[in-house]
């Protein structure tokens, strides 16, 4: 069956738009894109308004106003992505586009080695990250143990003698040795280390993120709930320091691929976890 072709009129008035999207996402006047494409002022005005035929050669001086293909300014206004991605590229200068394609090709030629579960206590690393790696055949890796046994001492003795710092450097030291893995897994992280600026950039560039969300009452409640006594023990308002603990963490954990609210998922936190990184390539 032949294609039907787009009547005339529907095509100007789709060029008049992409003229008008691309003019105002560079932050152009009217006089500005037609000083730069050799139109005048007036002639630009009814492109966009899509009341007027354009010859060829007109239309690529449009084009080439805007760097952009005779093709890209017929085609119909991208959607999705693509169109997020456009918007953001527009008007940039080629120095910012040079930093943005790096950037692409290192995300897109990335091989992730691990999934890493980022949250506060109770957000379901440990539970939820146990099943999910039993779910995908994968091993489930506490990194807080592996710390424990670096370290040959429980993480309570280790914060009393050496102090957060020495806990700092061998839980970078320990993400070192899970890149350097070649076996997949599953990891729940500790709390903290979107504070460790080395051992979370390392997870950033070679681990699937996952943030395990909460509200602050389901953190409290399921620690609690596992018989730990110490977040609420000696303290005149545990909820306002789990509350300023999460606030100072926040914008690390928002810096994750993937966020699972398990306070809004409820009993089907698991499936929204594997559905997740499903579609992240974990399968």
């Amino acid at each position: 069956m032949a294609k039907t072709l787009p009547k005339s009129n529907e095509i100007i008035a789709r060029v008049g738009a992409n003229v008008r999207r691309l003019r105002l996402q560079r932050g152009w006047t009217l006089r500005g894109l037609a000083e730069r494409s050799g139109l005048s002022p007036r002639f630009v005005s009814q492109l966009e308004a899509g009341q007027g035929n354009i010859a060829i050669g007109r239309l690529a001086g449009v084009a080439d106003a805007y760097g952009v293909s005779l093709e890209q300014l017929v085609a119909a206004e991208p959607e999705g992505p693509r169109a997020r991605l456009a918007s953001l590229l527009a008007g940039r200068s080629e120095a910012e586009l040079a930093r943005c394609v790096d950037a692409v090709e290192r995300t897109l030629t990335r091989t992730p080695r691990f999934v890493a579960l980022l949250g506060l206590r109770g957000a379901g690393k440990s539970t939820l990250g146990g099943q999910a790696a039993t779910k995908l055949g994968l091993p489930f890796v506490e990194l807080d143990e592996r710390i424990e046994a670096a370290a040959g001492l429980s993480l309570g003795e280790l914060f009393a003698l050496h102090g957060e710092p020495y806990y700092r450097r061998l839980e970078a030291q320990c993400v070192e040795e899970l890149v350097a893995s070649e076996e997949p897994c599953v990891v729940a992280l500790s709390g903290g280390v979107v504070g460790n600026e080395a051992a979370f950039a390392r997870v950033q560039q070679h681990a699937t993120t996952v943030w395990l969300k909460a509200d602050p009452a389901d953190h409290m409640q399921r620690v609690l709930d596992q018989g730990d006594r110490r977040p609420v023990a000696n303290r005149e308002d545990a909820m306002a320091e789990l509350r300023a603990i999460l606030a100072a963490r926040e914008p690390g954990y928002r810096q994750a691929e993937l966020t699972v609210d398990t306070s809004a998922a409820g009993e089907d936190a698991l499936g929204e976890l594997l559905s997740a990184l499903d579609e992240a390539g974990w399968s």
